[in-house]
Order: structure tokens, then C-alpha cells, then sequence
């Protein structure tokens, strides 16, 4: 393999999206994959969900990069015929002790610049959407979901237009810093290639921790261990009497957002994901848990019943909270302070990664 400018490990959207942005500026950007294709990770088993920037606190970069990265990704899908939609969602408060949580939700989302949020109260919301049942809601018009494998395609081929390249099925086994360049050792099939470039960018996901530690960051000291956590979907039966025309999400409590109520560009209705810390990349979904979601669910949707469920996907998150913690930023960081220089670091990029991957790109540009 040729020299480049710019390796990035990893072809999920926000690997995609950090490679184009490089490549737009006219450096030379190779991709290393290790799966057979773009986006078959993290992002082909997230929610779709473009969030709006609601939950975190103001200057983190996960409410910085979401709130420009919403921006920036529906003017992208927008002017690339990338299919989307701005459904906006209802955070609904169930019990008359969580409308004050909900204010709290509106002021964090207000102080990190959200536009369109608005709150309603019982009435409102069983005029637009009779089968929910709270006792007043938040809505966030500026919420909406998107195709995520759509845009992964898109930015790849942005940046193949660039003269970037990828390379599937190439497992990143060796990173070592040579003199003022990186040395990249991919294994494809049995051969062991090399490619010298001088930025390299660690977008690996659930690996990502396992990148930074070949690179030579002490992932424990550092606090970049990732902890996996998994989150199930189960998909409403299309008979079932449901209707909903907004994504519906409960006021958050514990390690998630809550089991919520998603729909697909179809219009079709899922509900997850439940949070559980794991030790292993297990993705099946027990359908034994259906009676568990319809608890959780009937909360706001009182009608919906647990032989309408059916076990759906799962998906893992690269989380770098620990079970307990209750909140730990992106990681977008170069790695100069501690003797990597050139080395960029893209490392517990869950929810609301996806929504942020373009102005993760934009970001990691202003880093070197």
C-alpha cells in the first residue's frame, strides 16, 4: 500500500464521515475495515434517531457536536436525496413527579440551543396522538430519523469522489509511530500489508479502546475503556391498533433514554432499546422480554400488548460510562500531550454518534 496523508480505522458513519471531511480538504485518505463492507457495526444497529440535543450537559462535546451535526446532517441528506424525515418526538411525563424532570429537559436542551421545543399538556397531546396517555409532554419538532446505511453510502461516495479510498476486510493487527509518521499493519486474508501515513484516525467503535491501546494509550489510566452496553428492539405487530405519528420517548431514568417508540421511514413502530451492561457481542434478542417491554410501554401506550411484540434487532454500545456513572463525554481528542502526535482518537462515540458524525468530522479537522 501507498503512503497517505490520512488513515482512518473504521467505516462506520462517523469513520465515512472524519474521511471525507479530510479528503474534502485535498489530503489522500485510505479506510482500513475489517468487516466486508461500510456500516455494518454500531451503525447498522442503531436506532436512526436524529436527535435534537436534548440531555447533555451544555459545552460537552456530545451537545456541541449533536446540535451541529443535526444541522449539518439534514442539509447533507437534503442536498444528497438521502431519505429522511423530521417526525419531531414526545418526551412524556407519566406520573405527575416527572413533569419537573421535564422542565429540567426543556432548560438543558434551551441552554445548549435547541430550537422547537415546546410544552404541551394531556389534552394537546391526545389530540394529535389519542393512543398515548401521560400527564404533559415535551416536544422536540427539530427530532427526526434517518437512513443510515443511505448515508453511509452517501459519504462514501463522497469520498471516493475526493480519490479516497477503502479497503474492507483489512484488520488493523499493528500501529506504531515511526520518526514523525504512523505506521498502519492491516491483515488481509492471510497477508500482512503496511501503509505509512502521517495523521491516523481511530473511528473502530466497539474496538476503538482496542486501537488506542495497539497505538499505545493506556486505556485504563486514560479512562478510554470501552463497556459494552446492549440495548434490544422489539417491532409492533402491523395489525396491531396503534397509531403514532411522532417518536415517543419516556422521561429518562437510569443507563438509557428509556424504552421508547421509534418508527422507520416506512412508518412501521419499534420500541427499544433496554440498557444491560454485557461482557460479550451476544446480538440476539430473547422474546421472553416482550412481556417486560409491554410494561415499560404501556405507560404511555396503555393499549399496546405483549403478544404484539416481536423480538426485532439488537445493537451494543461503545460506552465509556461505567455501570453506575452517569456521564462521560466523547472522546475526539489528537494525542500530542502524551507522546502520539498525529494520532486522533475517536473513542465511546454512542448515541448521539450518529447524529454528530459530520460535525465529528468537521471537529477532528481543527485537532492537528
Amino acid at each position: 500500500m501507498k503512503d497517505m496523508d490520512v488513515v482512518v480505522v473504521g467505516a462506520g458513519v462517523v469513520g465515512l464521515a472524519v474521511a471525507t471531511a479530510w479528503a474534502r480538504k485535498g489530503h489522500s485518505v485510505l479506510v482500513l475495515e475489517s468487516e466486508s463492507g461500510p456500516a455494518q457495526g454500531v451503525t447498522s444497529r442503531s436506532s436512526e434517531v436524529v436527535h435534537a440535543g436534548l440531555y447533555y450537559p451544555t459545552e460537552s462535546l456530545k451537545a456541541r457536536l449533536c446540535v451541529e451535526g443535526r444541522e449539518r446532517l439534514y442539509a447533507f441528506c437534503e442536498s444528497r436525496q438521502v431519505a429522511f424525515r423530521k417526525t419531531g418526538k414526545w418526551i412524556v411525563a407519566t406520573e405527575d413527579d416527572q413533569i419537573e424532570r421535564l422542565e429540567a429537559i426543556e432548560s438543558q436542551g434551551r441552554a445548549n440551543g435547541v430550537s422547537g421545543l415546546f410544552q404541551v399538556d394531556s389534552d394537546q397531546v391526545r389530540q394529535s396522538e389519542p393512543d398515548i396517555e401521560c400527564r404533559a409532554a415535551l416536544l422536540s419538532t427539530e427530532t427526526g430519523i434517518v437512513d443510515s446505511h443511505g448515508l453511509s453510502l452517501s459519504l462514501l461516495a463522497e469520498l471516493e469522489g475526493f480519490k479516497g479510498r477503502i479497503l474492507t476486510r483489512h484488520e488493523v493487527v499493528g500501529l506504531e509511530r515511526i520518526r514523525d509518521c504512523w505506521r498502519v499493519d492491516a491483515r488481509h486474508q492471510e497477508e500482512v500489508q503496511s501503509v505509512v501515513c502521517g495523521i491516523l484516525i481511530n473511528a473502530a467503535g466497539l474496538d476503538s479502546d482496542q486501537m488506542a491501546a495497539l497505538a499505545g494509550i493506556p486505556v485504563e489510566t486514560s479512562g478510554y475503556r470501552i463497556h459494552l452496553c446492549k440495548g434490544d428492539y422489539f417491532s409492533l405487530a402491523p395489525s396491531a391498533p396503534i397509531e403514532l405519528s411522532r417518536l415517543v420517548y419516556p422521561v429518562p431514568a437510569g443507563a438509557g433514554l428509556g424504552i421508547h417508540a421509534t418508527l422507520d421511514l416506512a412508518g412501521a413502530i419499534r420500541f427499544g432499546p433496554d440498557a444491560e451492561y454485557v461482557d460479550a457481542r451476544d446480538f440476539r434478542v430473547e422474546s421472553e422480554k416482550a412481556g417486560l417491554f409491554a410494561e415499560v410501554i404501556q405507560r404511555y401506550l396503555p393499549r399496546v400488548r405483549a403478544e404484539w411484540l416481536s423480538p426485532d434487532y439488537s445493537g451494543i454500545r461503545p460506552r465509556l460510562a461505567r455501570p453506575g456513572e452517569a456521564f462521560r463525554d466523547f472522546v475526539v481528542a489528537e494525542e500530542s500531550a502524551v507522546g502520539l502526535p498525529g494520532l486522533i482518537n475517536c473513542v465511546g462515540i454512542e448515541s448521539p454518534g450518529l447524529t454528530a458524525a459530520l460535525a465529528i468530522g468537521e471537529y477532528t479537522l481543527g485537532l492537528v
